[in-house]
């Protein structure tokens, strides 16, 4: 019922967040236009599904599963590793039937990275650019931002997050996932007013 809502409500696009098939099925019927994977169609029958729904998807990066994901993470080179992962994941998809224009990419901050792997990625995030599809930067109160603010806890990290959310755009990103929405495209705003 709260995607009919907001489909009827809304001009926005919708992303229903899921690895499962028959969570995207049910979510696009209902009006989603977008599917996030943060196992990025691995699952069984999400790619097909993706495929068949001719929507939207945005490929996440996690090294591991949830539940192993922050358990040492370890990269020959972060950005090159990620870029690795991204260029097999848009196979797959082209080969499944997924057009490439309806491909989005998000590096997975925090998703089995460190604080010097996700620092990392803000700092090289245009490197993804090379693809020449939508970047997503998720870092919306992301545990790495509160480790940088001496563990500010989550409603504290409203400025580090909008700071974040101006790096990522200004490195290339086209789409940032945010909570503080006012705050973030207000800061949005005054970068593109000197952009």
């Amino acid at each position: 019922p709260v995607i009919e809502a907001l489909h009827h409500s809304t001009d926005a696009t919708i992303s229903i967040d899921t690895s499962k098939s028959e969570v995207m099925k049910l979510a696009v019927k209902a009006g989603a236009s977008m599917i996030n994977d943060v196992c990025a169609l691995s699952a069984d029958g999400a790619l097909e599904t993706a495929a068949m729904l001719d929507v939207h998807v945005c490929l996440m990066h996690m090294q591991g599963s949830p539940r192993t994901m922050q358990k040492n993470p370890t990269y020959n080179d972060v950005v090159d590793d990620i870029k690795d992962f991204f260029s097999q994941r848009i196979e797959v998809c082209i080969e499944a039937g997924i057009a490439e224009d309806k491909i989005i990419l998000d590096p997975g901050f925090g998703f089995g990275k460190t604080l010097e792997h996700n620092l990392e990625i803000l700092k090289r995030f245009n490197e993804f650019k090379s693809f020449g599809l939508p970047l997503l930067a998720g870092l919306s109160r992301k545990s790495m931002i509160g480790t940088l603010l001496n563990d500010r806890n989550v409603d504290g990290r409203v400025v580090g997050s909008v700071t974040g959310a101006i790096i990522a755009v200004q490195n290339g990103a086209d789409i940032v996932r945010v909570h503080d929405v006012l705050e973030t495209k207000d800061a949005l705003t005054i970068l593109g007013g000197v952009s």
